[in-house]
């Protein structure tokens, strides 16, 4: 076993990439050379069983293991109690493969990518100190509601998955940054993302989206937005599913909409709570508002006058859809669009 040693930035790393090997002799390597190395490459050998001999090195950092046919991660990577970066991608790994208490480790980046996972880990979502976890080229279905748990996430890969949902508890990471959805199934896209409010890219492309939710535009650091290879909706589309509205929701819409004083004195607390939830209608046109019953309404918006992004609004009755024709030229010149400042329109990217 030629091990290739070098030094990258001021680390010792052990480079034991592309010997064949299938298995791990560590006795080929110094004690000294063990308990110095931070960096170790194991990648396109041919090792199915990350050994225990790995914990042999014990100020070990950075491990990649990739490209390996790697079916089983030892218990024993646990007792590397410095390791920060651990790759694994392009093996065989599943469920069952990684140790029971791979979360209690300080792992910060985890690349599990091409691998045959069908569901995101248990074990990867208690890693506290995680900021970077990949797991694209899967057979993921879901985003389980306990990725909430990874308050540190800077940067989330899923694409190339199966997934057809995005659970609401993905928006309470709150340093999230880099969030790659693509190649999955998604059709939706929940308008409480727009919680993460430290979205830089968003990698939707590939799926099969016709909308995006109006409240996309609050991403105000979002720099890159991909969006290519989805059935976007091509014309003006109105949809006009409506549920007549209660009394109570016409009562409250008259009060509103002609701004008569109301308070605690006047009205029990759950109807001043109800009122005081009035949405204002998004027509430019129309001065009124809606709190459970709207119509759902795709808006053209143009961004950097080449792409034209459709939006979700919601309108308070058939007859607000009337100003907005069925020609989305007639979208282009709207009060919302021109409310949208140029220098954020620039700053996305659809392509």
């Amino acid at each position: 076993m030629d091990a290739h040693e070098g030094s990258e930035h001021g680390e010792n790393v052990l480079d034991l990439s592309r010997l064949d090997l299938d298995k791990l002799n560590v006795e080929t390597v110094s004690e000294e050379r063990r308990k110095e190395t931070r960096v170790l490459y194991l990648t396109f050998n041919r090792l199915v069983v990350l050994p225990a001999s790995i914990s042999l090195f014990s100020s070990l950092e950075f491990l990649d293991v990739s490209s390996n046919g790697l079916a089983v991660v030892c218990e024993d990577i646990t007792r590397l109690r410095r390791l920060k970066t651990l790759i694994a991608k392009n093996n065989r790994l599943d469920e069952c493969s990684l140790p029971k208490e791979l979360g209690s480790m300080r792992i910060e980046v985890l690349n599990l990518s091409g691998n045959r996972f069908e569901e995101v880990p248990a074990q990867c979502l208690k890693l506290q100190r995680l900021r970077s976890l990949s797991l694209g080229g899967n057979r993921l279905k879901t985003i389980p509601a306990e990725i909430e748990n990874l308050r540190s996430l800077e940067t989330l890969y899923l694409g190339g998955n199966h997934i057809g949902d995005i659970p609401l508890e993905l928006a309470n990471l709150p340093n999230l940054s880099y969030l790659v959805l693509c190649d999955n199934r998604i059709q939706s896209i929940p308008p409480q993302l727009t919680r993460l409010h430290s979205l830089r890219s968003l990698s939707l492309h590939n799926n099969l989206l016709t909308y995006l939710p109006r409240e996309i535009l609050s991403l105000v650091r979002l720099q890159e937005l991909s969006l290519r290879g989805n059935p976007l909706v091509v014309r003006f589309v109105k949809d006009m599913t409506y549920d007549p509205p209660s009394l109570l929701e016409l009562a409250g819409r008259a009060i509103k909409s002609k701004n008569l004083p109301y308070s605690l004195f006047d009205l029990p607390a759950n109807l001043v709570r109800y009122l005081d939830m009035a949405s204002k209608c998004p027509n430019p046109k129309c001065a009124g508002v809606y709190f459970d019953s709207c119509v759902r309404h795709i808006k053209f918006v143009d961004f950097c006058g080449k792409y034209r992004l459709p939006l979700m609004h919601y309108l308070c009755s058939p007859e607000c859809s009337s100003p907005c024709s069925s020609n989305p030229q007639s979208d282009a010149d709207s009060e919302d669009e021109s409310s949208v400042p140029a220098d954020r329109l620039q700053r996305v990217l659809l392509g």
